[in-house]
């Protein structure tokens, strides 16, 4: 059975074609998915934003828009991994998806072993800050700023910090992407699974400020973990 955190895996299966659908959720449940099957754009756009699944696997030929729009809007705000399966197997075609963000492209047809290998894949290499509280490679470092991820630990200079399980888990989503701003819902989304609204953004705002106080931040000094008014944080490179 493959879980998380005590919960199924969610995955949003976009795909126009019935028979395709009905296989691919049954190949997914039966192996400790839990599957959202959309069989449009507009029914994809609505379930990604109600279930904020772990995993899309998308269909470029959609009755009411190309699949590749969605990927688009995904990307504009969060780091959700994307399979792409398509009958299309143009190489520039599979470039041009790769090159806009999918993690992933596989051509129909395609075996079961092999879809259910690289949905394993995928979700193995995202968020691996959040889920498993650690990161390949080992250690982040900036500047005096050390962590650690293997410990779930973080030090300034000889100085150990301690974080609490979620101050720690935004750092390690944070210095997973250094130098780039990452949103309020892309963070709230990864950390706590949650839509972004209103009482998510207060209670982010509110481990950032424990965790810039942590990191010895003073009133206008940019420090560590820079906050991007309105917009989100970013981790120094």
């Amino acid at each position: 059975m493959i879980t998380k955190s005590n919960n199924k895996y969610k995955v949003l299966l976009v795909e126009d074609e019935e028979n395709i659908r009905t296989f691919v959720c049954a190949l997914l449940e039966a192996n400790g998915y839990q599957a959202i099957p959309a069989k449009s754009f507009g029914e994809a756009k609505l379930l990604y934003l109600s279930y904020i699944p772990d995993l899309v696997i998308l269909d470029l030929g959609l009755p009411d828009r190309d699949g590749s729009a969605l990927l688009s809007e995904i990307r504009e705000k969060d780091t959700t991994p994307v399979i792409i399966l398509s009958a299309r197997g143009d190489e520039g075609e599979k470039v041009r998806l790769l090159d806009m963000g999918a993690n992933d492209y596989i051509t129909k047809p395609f075996g079961s072993a092999e879809l259910l290998a690289r949905v394993r894949t995928a979700l193995r290499n995202s968020r691996p800050s959040a889920e498993e509280g650690k990161l390949p490679g080992g250690k982040f470092t900036l500047g005096e700023l050390v962590i650690d991820y293997d410990s779930r630990r973080v030090f300034i200079g000889e100085a150990e910090i301690k974080f609490t399980q979620t101050e720690y888990n935004i750092m390690a989503y944070l210095s997973a992407n250094p130098g780039k701003v990452m949103t309020y819902s892309s963070i709230i989304r990864t950390v706590w699974r949650e839509s972004s609204d209103e009482n998510s953004i207060k209670k982010l705002q509110v481990n950032m400020a424990n965790i810039r106080k942590k990191l010895g931040a003073k009133p206008g000094e940019v420090g560590y973990v820079v906050n991007e008014l309105g917009v989100g944080y970013r981790m120094g490179d």
